[in-house]
């Protein structure tokens, strides 16, 4: 059996040679040697994922209350973000195998992360035109099939965009902080710490209901003020996209991988033929090789988000729905709500930044596992007094006939915010770890993240197909689904501490 940290294995558990494993190919597609990075240089490139989440944070905000606007039942309303796993599950370890053997002059990882940035902007247009779109094509207040045909297809074009995007910016970040897992933690943390900024700007900016006298221009005949005020907030999207993209590109020194590198590396590939078919082998044909740790990293990011994909789906819904009474098209209350649980995610962004901050030394003090599977507790405790809130304000009568208790908010904002603190552990703690594991495996990061990528995307799936009706099944409202997150949850939790913390500690103890 390997070692906890999974560098010495015996000869027979080494992947055979590159004739026959496709791990062994990817060795030759690094790139050179590099002098260490700069701490400043790492923060200037990680710095496009604030722009990557503001975008995400009006994404998790509004949009799923906005598509039951535009008239999608709520029982369906999952469905909709069943294209961002889908797309993940294809786009971001197609994309990392193809940047791995990129012979751009611009770099590997630049111009993927140039290209995601663009369709992003054109998928959020789309997305924020989608009712005018759809009155010009006949759509009325009532029935809107236009309106909902576009938002879809835009919402499609912005999760392979994010997609196409966010795994090359992971692996920029791990080529340049190669072969130092403890700056590679640092670097993740960054990204993790970037992330909270995107989030506390995107959800500030969701849950101020005023900027359609900003952007006056934004009201339409089919675009309301709750329509106007999504719109105008993703053209501020737009633009702090593209100020972070710029920053980040320009200060990524890549060292371009040449010609006889990548024929090297795709000759590795065997005779499969295309880059896809060879990435598909290369992708599921590691499988076997990989150690006891990197199953169990996997497997806990899984049961993670199993537990997370909820929340981010349903978390300014439930405010809106189960707290504040509404319902979507009828009256303000709803609307009151989603903006309320903005707020929310505005504070557990505060809390994710501030714990990106100690990220790197809570780690190497008491293990990556272990700080992993108490942060997922954490999850299961918050999402079991949801339902208890849930419960109460069921039961306090005032629901259909008067605003929230004050107590019962602060209660859920409360909730919010502690969640921040796992959050920004799996922004961070699994990304490390894969990327440290894989590494004797002769991947490439791209790869790595894409490997990852599936441990997520794959219970994104099985959520977005089954929350809706799991729901619908127990009567309608979300309390359903936070029930199976809050057990999930606990199950990775249990996994992380009881099989992580030795291996963490180790690392972290021996990179000091």
């Amino acid at each position: 059996m390997p070692n906890p940290d999974g560098r010495h294995r015996s000869q027979h558990q080494q992947p055979p040679s590159r004739s026959r494993a496709r791990p062994s190919s990817s060795t030759a597609a690094r790139p050179p040697a590099r002098a260490r990075v700069s701490l400043r240089q790492l923060l200037r490139v990680a710095s496009v994922a604030s722009g990557i989440q503001f975008g995400w944070a009006l994404q998790l905000s509004l949009l799923t209350p906005y598509v039951q606007q535009l008239g999608i039942p709520h029982q369906w309303a999952s469905i909709i973000w069943l294209c961002g796993p889908v797309s993940g599950l294809f786009v971001q370890p197609l994309v990392g195998h193809m940047s791995d053997r990129c012979t751009s002059r611009f770099g590997r990882r630049r111009p993927f992360i140039l290209v995601g940035s663009v369709a992003i902007v054109v998928a959020v247009l789309v997305i924020a035109f989608a009712a005018d779109i759809g009155w010009l094509l006949g759509d009325t207040d009532a029935y809107r099939p236009a309106a909902i045909t576009v938002f879809i297809v835009g919402f499609w074009i912005l999760d392979v965009a994010n997609n196409v995007t966010q795994g090359p910016c992971r692996a920029l970040l791990g080529d340049l902080t190669s072969k130092d897992p403890r700056r590679t933690r640092v670097a993740n943390a960054y990204y993790s710490l970037f992330m909270a900024i995107g989030n506390i700007l995107g959800y500030a900016t969701g849950s101020y209901s005023g900027w359609y006298k900003i952007f006056t221009f934004a009201l339409s005949p089919a675009c309301t003020i709750s329509c106007a005020n999504l719109k105008s907030a993703f053209f501020l999207d737009i633009a702090f996209i593209a100020v972070t993209t710029y920053i980040s590109i320009m200060a990524a020194h890549e060292v371009p991988l040449n010609s006889s590198e990548a024929a090297h590396a795709e000759a590795g590939a065997g005779e499969s033929g295309s880059a896809e078919e060879a990435f598909m082998w290369e992708l599921f044909g590691t499988f076997k090789y990989f150690t006891t740790p990197v199953w169990i990293i996997l497997s806990v990011t899984a049961l993670a988000w199993i537990g997370w994909f909820p929340f981010t789906l349903f978390d300014t819904d439930w405010m809106g729905r189960e707290i504040y009474g509404g319902d979507p098209n009828q009256g303000l209350v709803y609307d009151t709500g989603v903006r309320m649980g903005a707020l929310g995610l505005l504070l557990n962004s505060v809390v994710l930044a501030l714990t990106s901050l100690f990220m790197e030394s809570l780690c190497r003090k008491r293990g990556a596992g272990f700080v992993w599977g108490i942060s997922n507790i954490m999850m299961t405790i918050c999402f079991l007094a949801m339902l208890v809130v849930t419960y109460v304000a069921n039961n306090m009568g005032y629901i259909g006939k008067a605003l929230p208790p004050t107590g019962i908010v602060i209660a859920a904002l409360i909730i919010f915010t502690i969640l921040g603190f796992p959050l920004a552990i799996t922004y961070s703690v699994p990304y490390a770890l894969i990327s440290t594991h894989i590494e004797s495996l002769g991947l490439g990061q791209g790869l790595s993240m894409g490997v990852l990528n599936l441990a997520i995307v794959v219970p994104q799936i099985i959520v977005s197909l089954g929350s809706g009706p799991w729901d619908q099944l127990f009567g309608g409202g979300n309390s359903p689904a936070f029930a199976v997150a809050a057990v999930s949850a606990l199950i990775s939790g249990l996994i992380a501490v009881l099989a992580i913390p030795r291996s963490g500690a180790q690392k972290a103890r021996s990179h000091v």
